[in-house]
């Protein structure tokens, strides 16, 4: 499975985005998101659609996640915006 090229990122242009919007994440090249000095988040596309790869554990291994459809897309954005702003949160307590 290859790395998404141009033209499918701007097919996500919108979800793209929304996660150039979320704290804590810093998109490096076009579609390739690391939070912190981590890989984070890349997309990847082959016949069957579109798939982005999350590390929604920061000390996790990433998953792959479809992203062709609208209700896919949101699913990612909600889970990624839960995982960045649940480790902030815990980050900020520790002393």
């Amino acid at each position: 499975m290859k790395h998404a090229d141009a033209s499918a990122l701007g097919d996500l242009e919108a979800l793209l985005s929304d996660l150039r919007a979320v704290d804590g994440l810093v998109e490096r090249k076009p579609g390739i998101f690391y939070r912190r000095s981590r890989a984070f988040l890349h997309f990847h596309e082959d016949r069957s659609g579109l798939y982005a790869d999350v590390r929604l554990d920061i000390n996790g291994d990433f998953i792959r996640m479809r992203v062709n459809t609208k209700a896919e897309r949101a699913q990612l954005l909600r889970q990624v915006t839960r995982s960045v702003s649940s480790t902030s949160s815990t980050q900020g307590m520790k002393k």
